[in-house]
Formats: structure tokens, sequence, C-alpha cells
């Protein structure tokens, strides 16, 4: 079992854990309301549900992209009320191939909160395998989340444009290849990449399934640095994930993505 993911076999037998805790991320980028609606109509027994917009991002502002890094003392509550204590193991799941469970995954490491892990296989494989959904939402309970922020874990644009074209520096983006190469973009006002940036797009880290694979991030081992991007800094956190999953685990975040670097060129 890779060390990122835990298998949904062993999280069935150890759901009445009280030193486990679950995190439900489902979203839609398109449909923000919709990831409520499917956790209110079915989710694991125990997990608690986090709104990428609402949880695990602050309001949009002029600069920062548009799911800029969540109030982390507001974030602290609610992890708090899920009852997570230094030694909580805290699991989460998407149905999106953790394109949104790796956000919590990530954030929660950022917090300083090791013990995380992502369901493979995501809400429908735990479905397709007859263990057990529930329409009941837990009650508050009552943990002790202190944040220890890691404040290098995390790069700004203007470290970006400083480091961007260095040789030891490697710089990814995460997006769909059509849109690294600016032949679409269905959501930020430019199309096309940061200039130096290479493609690894984050659907590869998973099959058409959710389950994540063995990804070769050789080309990376001689670099001294890794920032990573997507549109908004929350898929590239499944890069992130894939990446320390090969055991590099020094790779940072850009949290605005293209979408922060766009705003400073309209």
């Amino acid at each position: 079992m890779p060390e990122v993911t835990i298998d949904p076999a062993w999280l069935a037998e150890h759901l009445d854990d009280p030193e486990i805790a679950i995190a439900d991320c489902r979203f839609a980028l398109m449909q923000p309301a919709l990831g409520r609606q499917q956790y209110e109509a079915g989710h694991i027994p125990g997990a608690y549900y986090f709104d990428l917009n609402q949880d695990l991002s602050s309001p949009v502002q002029k600069h920062g992209g548009r799911h800029p890094l969540p109030d982390v003392d507001r974030l602290s509550v609610k992890l708090s009320t899920m009852g997570i204590t230094p030694s909580t193991l805290v699991i989460a799941y998407d149905d999106s191939r953790f394109g949104f469970a790796a956000r919590f995954w990530w954030l929660l490491r950022y917090l300083g909160h090791d013990r995380v892990k992502v369901l493979n296989g995501g809400f429908t494989n735990w479905q397709n395998l007859g263990y057990p959904v529930t329409l009941i939402e837990p009650s508050p309970k009552s943990g002790n989340f202190t944040p220890q922020i890691q404040p290098d874990w995390i790069v700004d644009v203007e470290t970006v444009k400083a480091k961007k074209d260095l040789p030891n520096v490697a710089l990814i983006d995460s997006r769909e290849a059509e849109r690294y190469r600016g032949e679409r973009e269905p959501i930020d006002p430019i199309a096309g990449h940061i200039s130096g940036a290479v493609n690894y797009p984050w659907q590869a880290v998973t099959d058409d399934r959710g389950f994540l694979k063995s990804q070769d991030w050789s080309d990376l081992e001689s670099k001294d640095e890794i920032i990573v991007y997507c549109g908004s800094g929350v898929t590239a956190c499944v890069n992130l994930l894939s990446l320390a999953n090969a055991g590099i685990d020094q790779a940072k975040l850009y949290p605005g993505s293209w979408s922060d670097w766009c705003s400073y060129l309209v």
C-alpha cells in the first residue's frame, strides 16, 4: 500500500476507531453545491464534509487566485470539531481522482499534521465494494488541532518570477495538456502557461477508476527545487501527492497558480 493512500478494506475495519477521522471532500467546480448534496445523499459513516470554497479556501481577492489558501484559524476550529488530536489518522476522500481530497491532504500536512492519507479509489469504489454508507451527519467532537504552518512549502508570484528559469528549478504545470498548450481555457481569462514550466497533467497520477498509479518523476530527481502549480492551487496537490508517494517530499506549491499569474496580466 502506498504511504499516501489508505485501502478501503482497512478503513471499513476501523470505522469505529476513535483515532480515525474522515473528511468527505467531494466537490464540482462548475456546480459548487453538488458536493454537499452528494454528501447529504450518502457518505462514509463518521465523515465530516469539507467544501472546497467554504472550508478549504478563503474568499477571492484581486490577486491570489481562484482558491486562496483558507484562513488557518477558521479551518483549525473545524478540524478540531472532527476530534483531531496529534495522534489522529485523518482520511480524506472524494469522487474526482483525488482532485479535492489531495487539497485537504496537502493542507493538513502544510499545517503540521502528517498523519493524513487519501482513500484509494474514492467514494465510488467504496460503494462498489459494498461498504456502509449513511445519511447521518456526525456530531461535533472535542479535538485539539493546533496548526504548525510550514511557510517554506509555498511560493508566491514574485518567487516564481525569480526562479522559473533557473536550471536547478523545475516548474510544473499540473493542468490538462490542452490548457498548458493554450489551446483552450475554460475558466481563466488568459490561455497558456508560465514560461519555463513543464507539463505533468494531474490526471496521470491515477487510473480512470481513481486508483493511484506509480508516476515516473525521475526527470526531477536532479533538481534542487520543485514548484508545482495548476489553475488555482487545487489539483496541483494531486501531483504533490504523487511526488510524496515517490519519495520526493520537498516540492512546493504556488497556491495562486495560473489564476493568480493571470491577475497581473489583465
